[in-house]
């Protein structure tokens, strides 16, 4: 069965930073892309990084204080968050679809529909 499981997520203050794990099972990790994601202030949906299956990082212009990257534990990806804001409060999801499957265009406008999901994480900045 294929999972993605979200943690690290919580209340901080403004300016405070917070790192998010997504630990992922049932599938070859390695050979999967993955990306966090979040709803925005709109409601629409907004990629704020990802990393590749060879490791290549994008990070999404609208957020660059937010880094995308695997290692340390075994099938896990981390969104480290620095320098927190009110606005980045939302619930974060991480997604995972094979090795350049997506282009990155697709990544940015979050259409990945094959891609695999899991329930999320909620961040609340207070200011």
């Amino acid at each position: 069965e294929v999972q993605l499981m979200e943690s690290g997520g919580g209340s901080v203050q403004a300016g405070g930073s917070l790192r998010l794990s997504c630990t992922a099972s049932g599938f070859t990790f390695d050979d999967h892309d993955m990306g966090w994601f979040r709803q925005g202030a709109d409601s629409k949906c907004e990629l704020v990084a990802f990393v590749r299956g060879d490791g290549q990082s994008l990070i999404h212009s609208i957020v660059g204080r937010f880094t995308a990257s695997r290692g340390d534990a075994k099938n896990t990806v981390y969104l480290q968050m620095n320098n927190l804001k009110p606005e980045d409060s939302s619930v974060y999801v991480c997604a995972a679809a094979p090795f350049q499957y997506y282009a990155d265009f697709e990544w940015r406008n979050c259409a990945v529909p094959e891609a695999k999901w899991g329930q999320g994480t909620q961040v609340t900045v207070s200011s």
